[in-house]
């Protein structure tokens, strides 16, 4: 067992580029640290942690020369979260980066109010509290908004588009995510809008994912509505074998989804948000207030569609529809 435990750590170092021993290294060369947050696990970030790292060297810093970063994952355990954070408190990091939605930003939020903090989430900042305002968000906090609740009604619209005959959507969320109620709002809204029934199914574990599915299987809605949820982001080859095996048209929010065999996404660029969380790091590690640094509303959005899977499902995409999309996977 301690064998296993040791490799893993090896392996986390090698895939996040950096051991943690390195940043407690750096500190005493003088070298600053940023602490990365993030509830998931290290497996499935290699494009974002890359990003992430190309938004540092545009601002003039590359890592283990002259920035060092201490990763820390709570491995789909959110739990974690306040204690990892309060290590890089107690490390005194030059910024904390608090990636992988609202729930890491409030960590780090409840634990200083001193050290910088740069975020990436999927909701309105403002009014989860993280910030006073888009333009001057105050305090220690800054980052990237990613718009996820005014996407919904144009998932939703795509969604009727891609499946036109559907009156019954089903609309699968995370409870444990503090943002889900807002996001169900927006969701509630759109489709009394648009004049569809929604029914709204929570699932915050793997069995619960699997409870969820058996009731599509019952109620047969005419698709799915997958909300953009971190935790999700990690089961999603649960979701698409689900989806598929039940023959259930579904809608994601990232483009992950749609690549892995998922039948239609539509939200930002992950990549984008996180080169944007390394430009505003090395801003501040160059001097700037987070207060100086307003909330990036990222506005580029990818519509792609796997149509591969779509006639898998016996599914025709409108003309129209195919030559809307980003990408169409074949």
């Amino acid at each position: 067992m301690q064998f296993s435990q040791l490799s893993r750590r090896k392996i986390i170092g090698v895939v996040s580029g950096a051991a943690w021993p390195m940043a407690a290294r750096a500190q005493q060369s003088g070298m600053p640290v940023v602490g990365f947050l993030n509830p998931q696990s290290p497996e499935r970030f290699t494009e974002p942690l890359h990003a992430l790292r190309e938004g540092l060297k545009d601002a003039g810093y590359v890592e283990s020369e002259n920035v060092a970063i201490d990763y820390r994952w709570a491995d789909n355990q959110v739990e974690r979260l306040p204690t990892l954070v309060a290590h890089l408190v107690r490390q005194r990091v030059a910024v904390i980066v608090a990636t992988g939605g609202t729930i890491s930003a409030r960590a780090a939020k409840v634990a200083t109010t001193t050290i910088p903090v740069v975020f990436n989430i999927v909701e309105d900042p403002v009014s989860l509290g993280l910030v006073a305002s888009l333009a001057r968000p105050g305090g220690n906090m800054t980052g990237v908004s990613m718009l996820g609740a005014e996407l919904t009604a144009k998932r939703l619209e795509l969604l009727r588009e891609l499946v036109p005959g559907s009156a019954r959507v089903a609309v699968l969320t995370n409870p444990d995510n503090p943002a889900a109620d807002a996001t169900l709002i927006e969701l509630q809204r759109a489709a009394h809008a648009m004049g569809l029934q929604i029914r709204v199914l929570r699932a915050s574990t793997d069995r619960e994912i699997d409870a969820s599915f058996a009731t599509f299987v019952r109620e047969r809605p005419d698709a799915l509505f997958v909300t953009g949820e971190p935790y999700f982001n990690t089961r999603r080859v649960q979701l698409i074998f689900l989806t598929a095996f039940h023959r259930i048209p579904a809608s994601f929010a990232l483009r992950d989804y749609a690549e892995a065999g998922g039948l239609m996404s539509y939200g930002a660029n992950l990549r984008d948000a996180y080169r944007q969380v390394g430009v505003y790091t090395g801003r501040i590690l160059k001097g700037q207030k987070p207060d100086d640094l307003p909330i990036v509303q990222l506005n580029k959005f990818e519509l792609v569609i796997n149509n591969q899977t779509a006639r898998t499902l016996g599914i025709t995409v409108p003309p129209l529809l195919l030559a809307r999309a980003d990408e169409v996977i074949e």
